[in-house]
């Protein structure tokens, strides 16, 4: 075999292994013609036509570690990675409403959902959506001051990720969020922060005991209120059984003379006048009653005396003849 068969065998050679290309899951390869866009190629064994054709190559950035910490660089690669990415931009000095100088970082995520685009419309991908993002973030925070900005991260996050997306739609890219790391005032402006804080956690602290010191004289003066309360209606209801009870032995009582009494009418019916042997029986326990003093001496005498004590002396003759 002469040495111009075995160059043109090892040219062909060359020629094939160059126009197979393999393209992995998630990555695309944009082909060119004679320098105009062709086709694109999807994961999996492609062939293409070495010298007519070859890949358009795109602007990637990378990370790098080292011992000093991370960061990026950019790299010329012919695979466009359609997975989610996710860019750290640097620190920087953002003015917010009321001329105060922060400093703010922010991480985005981003997605190439359309590689042509990608390739076509934008000479550098990576430093556009960054320049982008950081001219973005200096709008938004120049429209609000100091206090707002630090407190509202999520409403900067979501405004930012709304205009980074609109924006960068003509290049095929979707901005799923973005995210913001730190925001940093100046040391001067953070230590007033920290005694404004403290100040305001103090009086929070203050106005915490305050209000328990009230609930607590509050429940206080509400539990002797009702102890008190308490107390009279038990003095009250131990006042109406106590008069209860005597009414109640009142009447027993009167039932027990009634009794009495309509024993004595019922034994004395046959013998006659029992009306005066009654006149008689209470004379006697008035009597009695008066003479029960101190001095035991009777004060006066009734008039109509005489006609009890024969009315009792009836009695007598009457029970003797009995």
């Amino acid at each position: 075999m002469s040495i111009v068969m075995l160059i043109l065998i090892a040219a062909l050679f060359v020629y094939v292994f160059k126009g197979i290309i393999i393209v992995q899951q998630q990555q695309e390869v944009i082909i060119e013609r004679m320098g105009r866009y062709d086709r694109k190629l999807e994961a999996g064994l492609n062939f293409i036509f070495p010298i007519l054709e070859a890949p358009r190559s795109i602007l990637e950035k990378v990370s790098q570690k080292t011992m000093d910490g991370s960061y990026y660089y950019l790299k010329s690669v012919d695979r466009i990675d359609l997975r989610e990415q996710m860019y750290d931009f640097p620190r920087q000095n953002v003015i917010t409403k009321d001329n105060v100088s922060i400093t703010i970082n922010a991480l985005i995520y981003f997605q190439i959902v359309d590689a042509k685009s990608a390739v076509y419309e934008i000479k550098n991908l990576p430093d556009a959506i960054e320049k982008l993002t950081q001219t973005t973030l200096r709008n938004l925070v120049g429209q609000m001051d100091l206090q707002e900005t630090l407190t509202s991260r999520g409403k900067i996050n979501d405004e930012l990720r709304t205009t980074l997306d609109e924006a960068t739609n003509k290049w095929g890219v979707k901005v799923n969020r973005v995210e913001i790391q730190d925001i940093f005032p100046p040391a001067d402006i953070q230590a007033s922060m920290d005694k404004l804080m403290k100040a305001d956690r103090e009086k929070k602290a203050t106005i915490t005991e305050a209000e328990g010191l009230k609930e607590a004289a509050i429940r206080k003066a509400e539990g002797e209120k009702e102890a008190a309360i308490r107390s009279a209606e038990g003095a009250k209801q131990a006042e109406i059984l106590r008069a209860e009870g005597v009414a109640q032995a009142r009447v027993i009582e009167a039932d027990a003379e009634k009794e009495a009494i309509q024993r004595i009418i019922d034994a004395l019916a046959n013998k006659g006048q029992p009306d005066k042997y009654l006149i008689a029986m209470k004379y006697l326990e008035t009597m009695t009653a008066i003479t029960s003093g101190e001095n035991n001496k009777v004060v006066y005498m009734p008039y109509e005396a005489t006609g009890i004590l024969s009315s009792v002396d009836g009695i007598k003759q009457m029970f003797d003849k009995k």
